[in-house]
């Protein structure tokens, strides 16, 4: 079966429909003949095209009713209709109908291929959409441990499959990652895979907690080991018995703390603050950071052997920038989430708006998507998030490639293109196909230019 576009051509006089065919033909186009409404309304039933072209003047069924029987058998294909009446009346009520476009008799070769293609970019356009709308709504009403992470890139999968390997074991876990990427959802995941889904996850943020604090905070305290401490308290260990701990920002521990926690990982037990009795607990670790541990370790910044305690089984998060297929999905997903929150009925995001979320380097990764995404939706006044809500330096006017250039008079045109692709390479972050589209040029233009230029450094 042939991957060109179908267009389904429907029109009572044979001339018409040859023209149409060797015209649509030539285009490029998958053509499908019919010579009457109710024919058109067979091939509908059995096979979808993505445009549908009709005469609106035929016998039984015209193009009207024709349009109106097809919004409903098949709401994806786009109509455009033709007629030698071009009257505004007849046109305005196709409008109302769902008709796409509406051309005139005696039909022009170019009138008809923009017609077609505008209905064909329309109708794919929101063949993306529900493509999208049904992968976000996939990832949102999936069940299980990995629920609340949505992407479906390699570099996510490729990580989301070590966690299904490891979370059965009772190995500690590092997870490892820049700020923003889903270190805690990724602990969670492997909590509720593991055999302790059914015990407490309990997390603790170690960047939070107060050096002198800290034991009483992971270990608990007896009854009046310090002013204050009125009661017994349980710490954090006792809490997760029988389930998981997870030590958020563990690099930031200083050197007294990792000694402390050390012991209770050589170890397997402790003693609360001010007690003498030892207290064995059953707890599952794990740790992240965003930190770089062995270089930490190598500038004696964090202990080689704690170290090698909490890396038995390493998990290492991509950045967005490494997974950038997911940005359309997450910010759908996001569109969807505060459209929500904030009672607003939004149908998506525009393709301008996308092409600048995509092109974005997100240093600050998911979470600054989320950010993004929040205040477009609280600023859109349309029915979909467009590139005017988006923060002044993920739109075109703010950023690093959109600035202008300027360039000495009797610059090479040579030079121009290759600064301009230069700086549009640094924009998208290295990737060459968002940089051609961006410049509205084809990817292996910047290929052979980039090869072109290596070949005469070399030369």
């Amino acid at each position: 079966m042939s991957d060109s576009p179908r267009i389904l051509v429907v029109d009572d006089e044979t001339s018409n429909l040859k023209v149409l065919e060797r015209l649509l033909t030539r285009a490029g186009y998958e053509v499908m003949l019919a010579d009457s409404g109710p024919a058109a309304l067979e091939l509908l039933r059995n096979d979808q095209p993505a445009v549908l072209l009709t005469d609106l003047k035929m016998p039984g069924m015209d193009g009207l009713e024709l349009l109106k029987v097809a919004r409903t058998l098949a709401p994806e294909t786009e109509v455009v209709l033709m007629t030698a009446y071009g009257t505004v009346e007849i046109a305005v009520e196709a409008m109302k109908e769902g008709a796409y476009d509406f051309i005139t008799k005696p039909l022009k070769r170019h009138d008809v291929l923009r017609a077609v293609g505008k209905a064909l970019e329309k109708a794919q356009l929101l063949a993306e959409n529900r493509q999208l709308r049904e992968l976000v709504a996939s990832q949102e009403h999936k069940s299980g441990p990995f629920a609340g992470i949505v992407g479906r890139s390699d570099a996510l999968r490729s990580v989301m499959e070590v966690a299904r390997q490891v979370a059965p074991s009772e190995a500690t876990v590092l997870i490892t990652g820049e700020s923003g990427t889903g270190k805690e959802l990724m602990a969670r995941a492997l909590h509720e895979l593991s055999d302790r889904a059914d015990g407490p996850m309990i997390r603790v943020n170690c960047a939070a907690i107060p050096e002198t604090l800290f034991e009483s905070e992971l270990f608990g305290y007896e009854k009046g080991a310090f002013t204050g401490a009125a009661n017994r308290k349980p710490g954090r260990f006792e809490l997760a018995d029988r389930g998981t701990l997870f030590l958020d920002e563990v690099a930031e521990m200083s050197s007294a703390s990792q000694v402390k926690l050390l012991r209770v990982l050589q170890e397997g037990e402790f003693e609360r603050v001010g007690g003498t009795k030892t207290v064995s607990v059953d707890v599952r670790l794990i740790a992240a950071t965003n930190r770089n541990l062995e270089r930490d370790v190598a500038e004696r910044k964090f202990r080689e052997d704690l170290y090698y305690r909490l890396n038995v089984i390493p998990i290492h998060l991509p950045s967005l920038r490494e997974r950038r297929e997911d940005i359309p999905l997450l910010a759908a997903h996001f569109v969807r989430v505060y459209a929500d929150k904030n009672r607003k009925d939004l149908r998506g995001i525009t393709d301008d708006a996308l092409d600048a979320l995509s092109a974005h380097r997100w240093p600050g990764n998911v979470r600054e998507l989320e950010n993004t995404i929040e205040r477009a939706v609280v600023l859109c006044r349309d029915d979909r998030v467009g590139l005017e809500n988006l923060p002044p330096q993920l739109q075109p006017e703010g950023s690093g490639a959109a600035r202008k250039l300027v360039f000495a008079i009797g610059t090479p045109l040579r030079d121009i293109e290759q600064m301009a692709i230069e700086e549009t390479l640094k924009y998208t972050g290295g990737d060459k196909k968002l940089a051609a589209r961006l410049l509205g040029i084809a990817a292996r233009t910047i290929y052979r230019k980039l090869e072109s230029d290596r070949d005469e450094a070399d030369s």
